[in-house]
């Protein structure tokens, strides 16, 4: 029984960061690249740069959230990440 219990609680914490990577890591390439559009360069070139730069972004959380030591630490960091790019994002929509 405690196997068991071990087994589905490693399950849930692999599936939780899963679940961060492609979700939590797809907000923040998203943030990114709309947040580019406040860049004081010409908006053809901010595009660009904002995409370009979500690529970096969502390769970088899908890694970073495998490396950290918990699930808890993983979506608490996608969550400060995304807290300081919104305001961002915001103030160009």
């Amino acid at each position: 029984m405690i196997a068991l219990t071990h087994r589905a609680r490693s399950t849930g914490a692999l599936l939780a960061r899963i679940v961060a990577a492609l979700l939590g890591g797809y907000a923040l390439a998203a943030l990114v690249s709309v947040a580019a559009l406040a860049l004081p360069i010409s908006k053809p070139q901010a595009v660009l740069t904002g995409q370009l730069a979500s690529f970096a972004v969502y390769t970088a959380a899908v890694i970073w959230v495998f490396a950290v030591r918990s699930a808890w630490k993983a979506w608490a960091g996608l969550l400060i990440v995304a807290a300081a790019l919104a305001p961002l994002a915001w103030s160009v929509s």
